[in-house]
């Protein structure tokens, strides 16, 4: 096993990581809406926004900007797309689809994420990439597939698909 001893950064991204883990299942399993779930859930984005920061400040593993600072970006645009219609309530009749999708895909990519940390600290080895690729597509497709089954059922607890078919009956009948 090649491991190396983690620097106060490296050990700052370790932890903001497992927080984010913790917190990100927490959100997603718990009831939707509640002051427990927006607590734990503003936890879990101050600890992805710690993440992302110590991510640009870690190079050890390539010397340069690489694969993992891209996927840094994405991850941060993720949870920017997630919070900014859950703190403006725009766009009016579809800001909760966009913030279940965006903050479930960011809960997705945080553990696809878990797969490359994981084998680029402690597990360098000749078919390193093919082995973090097969992992991260996996996980990305149970993701995928967990978002898509939950949608309707989370969504519905707030009648969000009784409001959008609302809305297009008033678009209709004002026409």
């Amino acid at each position: 096993m090649n491991m190396y001893e983690f620097d106060t950064i490296g050990l700052i991204h370790f932890l903001s990581a497992i927080t984010a883990m913790f917190f990100g299942v927490f959100v997603v399993f718990t009831k939707k809406g509640g002051t427990l779930h927006i607590r734990m859930g503003y936890i879990y984005v101050a600890m992805m926004v710690i993440l992302n920061v110590t991510a640009f400040m870690i190079y050890k593993l390539m010397g340069t900007f690489g694969p993992f600072h891209i996927a840094a970006l994405i991850s941060f645009g993720g949870i920017v797309g997630g919070m900014i219609p859950v703190i403006r309530k725009k766009p009016r009749k579809t800001w909760l689809e966009f913030h279940y999708e965006f903050m479930s895909w960011s809960v997705v990519g945080l553990y696809a994420a878990f797969w490359s940390e994981t084998f680029s600290r402690f597990f360098r080895f000749s078919g390193f990439w093919v082995v973090v690729a097969t992992a991260t597509a996996v996980t990305i497709a149970v993701g995928a597939t967990l978002i898509k089954m939950k949608k309707k059922k989370v969504l519905g607890q707030f009648n969000y698909y009784n409001k959008k078919s609302q809305l297009k009956a008033d678009l209709d009948s004002s026409q």
